[in-house]
C-alpha cells in the first residue's frame, strides 16, 4: 500500500471514483482523440447514471475533456466553460455488460473531423480503467506510458511496432491487441517503461498499415 491508497488523489469534488476518476476519463478521452473535441455525447452506465448527479459526474467528464486536471477548481463550471470553448456535448445513460458500475462510454467528435468511440470505468481512488476503443475490446489504466495504435490487420504490423520501441532502447511492459476480423481494423495498446517520446511515436505512424497513433504519459495527454 502507498500513499495515493491511503490518502487518494489531489482534486475538486466529492468522491475519487465518480468526480477525479471521471475527469481522468475525460483526460484520456481526449488524449486518444487525438485533437481538441467539438461534439461528444456520453453515455452513464450503473451508478455513474443512478448517483452521479450528486457528486458532479458530468462536470467531472466534460472537465477531463476541456484538459482541466481533477484538481482544477474549474472543474464544477465546466459546462459554462465548454460553452465558451464550443464544446457541444449531451448526455444519456446505457447498460454495459462486464463492466464496474462506474462506467460511461463517450463518442467523440474533433474540430479536425476525426471520431472515436471511447469506454472506461472509475474502480476508485481517481484510477481509471479503459475497456473499450473504437469498438475494440481494450484494457489498461494510463499509470503507465501507453502508445495506442489503430493499425489494418495485416502481416508484420505488431513486429514492426515493437521493432521501433526497441530500437530506441523502449521496454514494453504490456502489450494487448484486438481487432474486429480477419484483415479488418485493430488496435494495440503498448504499455512501456519510459516515456514515449515523440519521435519515436512519429516513426510507428510512418510505418505501412498504421492508421492512427497516440501516445499517453499519466497525467498529460500528448497527441501525434
Amino acid at each position: 500500500m502507498n500513499l495515493f491508497d491511503i490518502l487518494g488523489p489531489v482534486m475538486v469534488g466529492p468522491s475519487s471514483s465518480h468526480t477525479a476518476g471521471a475527469v481522468r476519463i475525460g483526460l484520456m478521452a481526449r488524449a486518444l482523440l487525438g485533437q481538441e473535441p467539438a461534439r461528444a455525447r456520453l453515455l452513464l452506465h450503473g451508478s455513474f447514471a443512478s448517483t452521479g448527479e450528486g457528486h458532479g459526474t458530468c462536470q467531472a467528464l466534460i472537465a477531463g475533456l476541456l484538459g482541466l486536471f481533477p484538481d482544477d477548481s474549474r472543474v464544477p463550471d465546466s459546462f459554462t466553460l465548454a460553452r465558451k470553448r464550443g464544446l457541444e456535448f449531451t448526455f444519456g445513460t446505457c447498460v454495459l455488460r462486464d463492466v464496474h458500475p462506474n462506467s460511461v462510454l463517450i463518442c467523440l467528435e474533433g474540430a479536425q473531423g476525426g471520431t472515436l468511440e471511447v469506454g472506461a470505468s472509475s474502480p476508485g481512488g481517481g484510477r481509471i480503467q479503459v475497456f473499450r476503443v473504437d469498438g475494440l475490446s481494450t484494457s489498461f489504466t494510463g499509470e503507465l506510458p501507453t502508445l495506442v495504435v489503430h493499425n489494418s490487420d495485416q502481416p508484420g504490423c505488431v513486429s514492426q511496432v515493437t521493432g521501433v520501441l526497441a530500437g530506441h532502447g523502449m521496454n514494453v511492459a504490456t502489450l494487448q491487441l484486438n481487432r474486429g476480423g480477419r484483415g479488418e481494423s485493430a488496435v494495440m495498446v503498448l504499455e512501456c517503461d519510459q516515456p514515449i517520446p515523440d519521435e519515436v511515436a512519429q516513426e510507428v505512424r510512418a510505418l505501412p498499415g498504421i492508421l492512427r497513433v497516440t501516445r499517453y504519459t499519466p497525467e498529460q495527454e500528448v497527441a501525434v
